[in-house]
């Protein structure tokens, strides 16, 4: 099992970084099928083989995310996408 960690400093406050973090969400949701839900402000995020979550604070993001056996070859690749979703995210 493979874990991704992945933080980025931003000046938005916490209800734009959240908002932010909906977006991310929805376009995850389309696109690999990932279910979330908040749990304040932590966004559980859950699909076939990997489970994580996003924390959102008042200046930074924080994605978690494990990978299953199957995943986990694909990690850096993974995380090369994550690392580019969120820096758009917050830009």
């Amino acid at each position: 099992m493979a874990q991704i960690i992945v933080e980025r400093s931003h000046n938005l406050g916490r209800d734009a970084a959240r908002e932010k973090a909906d977006e991310l969400a929805a376009r995850l949701a389309r696109e690999f099928g990932v279910s979330c839900q908040w749990q304040g402000d932590v966004l559980a995020v859950r699909r076939s083989g990997a489970d994580g979550r996003i924390e959102v604070r008042e200046d930074s993001v924080k994605v978690l995310l494990n990978l299953g056996l199957l995943l986990s070859a694909m990690g850096s690749s993974i995380q090369g996408q994550i690392e580019r979703a969120l820096d758009k995210a917050l830009a």
